[in-house]
């Protein structure tokens, strides 16, 4: 198990394979309420305690992204509690355990990620250029611009290190490439990354 942290409020963690198979637990378990799952929860709030000083109290939002024959990505993102919920007289009045968990599971069909902020969008693909892909197809759609790949281009040991930078700028979405196809504008139908990169310089 691997912990980084994105910024102040979100983590990402790699789970290999052996990491859930050492704890009793199969890819399929993720997908349901189980003892073995919460207890997984648990200590990986607890690791990243200890290593990062970051504190589960409060709503969280899970995504866990399953990547074939590689293991999961989980990025955990905190969000902030109402103390006057729990009463203003002390730690002593609020629960144990605050895990408001809402969890989005993601298989690899497709990778989308959505990015308000242009600039981010530009930061992520000079990241990704320089370490793992040209590739992508760009869309806008309300506003936001979505970037999308297809994990079948892509060997199976960069999937993780493209959803994890992908998480680090933008926020995956269940939109479909077929619902931005329609919808949305097409801005760069392929190689999308390499010519944001041609095109727009990352701020310094």
């Amino acid at each position: 198990m691997r912990i980084e942290r994105l910024s102040q409020d979100k983590i990402r963690i790699f789970l290999t394979f052996d990491d859930l198979s050492e704890r009793g637990i199969q890819k399929e378990d993720m997908w349901q309420e189980v003892p073995k799952v919460h207890d997984l929860f648990t200590e990986m709030m607890d690791q990243a305690y200890s290593e990062l000083g970051f504190d589960a109290t409060g709503p969280l939002a899970v995504e866990v992204f399953a990547l074939p024959a590689q293991g999961m990505v989980v990025i955990v993102t905190r969000g902030k509690y109402d103390h006057h919920q729990y009463g203003a007289s002390g730690e002593e009045e609020l629960p144990e355990e605050i895990y408001e968990m809402e969890v989005t599971l993601e298989q690899s069909d497709s990778i989308v990620y959505a990015f308000r902020d242009f600039e981010a969008l530009v930061e992520a693909a000079h990241v990704l250029i320089n370490n793992i892909t040209s590739q992508g197809k760009l869309y806008s759609y309300n506003d936001i611009w979505y970037l999308y790949f297809d994990p079948k281009e892509f060997e199976e040991a960069t999937l993780s290190g493209l959803v994890g930078v992908l998480s680090e700028f933008g926020d995956s979405s269940p939109v479909t490439e077929a619902m931005l196809g329609e919808y949305g504008k097409t801005v760069m139908p392929e190689n999308a990354i390499e010519l944001i990169c041609t095109h727009f310089k990352r701020q310094q």
